[in-house]
């Protein structure tokens, strides 16, 4: 489905809406993220039978307010992105389908119950979780655990598996751990076939650097 020289304009304020109200954010969870998101939502639908202009705007609104940096609650984002929705006059359809999309796209929500899924969000989920992993996904996971104080790494805590997700969102691991926790199942839960693709080489550095990281933390190289 092509988009529309008006949904082209919406999209066009979406980014310049989405840029001001990230303008100083975690770096992990900025703007660029958002780009990268959006580009390889883009990369992901060409192969995918999906409506664009619903991808591009579950995009970039995904992470407008991420619950981790605001006390938990999982209603701003999508009360914020709704709000811009309708002063921008979209659709309500359309508004409906990508406030869905950003309630229920986050890894911690496919700890629970899932409620909802389409093409379109298994294509932006795709996208957010190929940014989690490989070298960006490295990156970004130091990055935050720089933000929030928390160790590298400490031997004696040991990785939790099977969190649910209130243990998950209340985490305070080191960031290893993180690995174990999230980054390295992201593989295989991806939905495309693009998805899955690309994530095979990022799961495979993710791997690269554990085994280096190790062998240098214990003197060994």
């Amino acid at each position: 489905m092509n988009i529309s020289k008006t949904q082209q304009n919406i999209l066009s304020k979406t980014e310049k809406f989405v840029k001001t109200q990230l303008a100083d954010a975690e770096g992990g969870h900025d703007w660029w993220h958002i780009y990268r998101v959006w580009k390889l939502s883009n990369k992901i639908a060409k192969t995918e039978n999906v409506d664009l202009y619903v991808v591009g705007l579950a995009a970039l609104l995904h992470d407008i307010a991420d619950p981790k940096f605001h006390d938990g609650d999982e209603e701003i984002g999508p009360r914020l992105a709704k709000e811009f929705l309708v002063e921008q006059e979209v659709e309500s359809a359309i508004i409906d389908h990508v406030i869905e999309i950003i309630k229920n796209m986050s890894f911690k929500n496919s700890l629970g119950t899932v409620t909802f899924s389409s093409p379109e969000m298994d294509v932006v989920q795709d996208a957010d979780r190929l940014d989690a992993i490989g070298a960006i996904g490295i990156a970004r996971a130091f990055n935050f655990g720089g933000f929030k104080n928390r160790p590298l790494y400490d031997p004696e805590i040991k990785p939790e598996l099977n969190m649910s997700k209130e243990k998950y969102k209340l985490s305070l691991s080191p960031t290893i751990n993180h690995f174990y926790e999230k980054l390295l199942l992201l593989k295989g839960k991806m939905n495309t076939g693009t998805g899955r693709q690309l994530a095979e080489e990022r799961h495979l550095f993710m791997e690269e650097f554990l085994e280096r990281f190790y062998t240098e933390w214990e003197g060994e190289a």
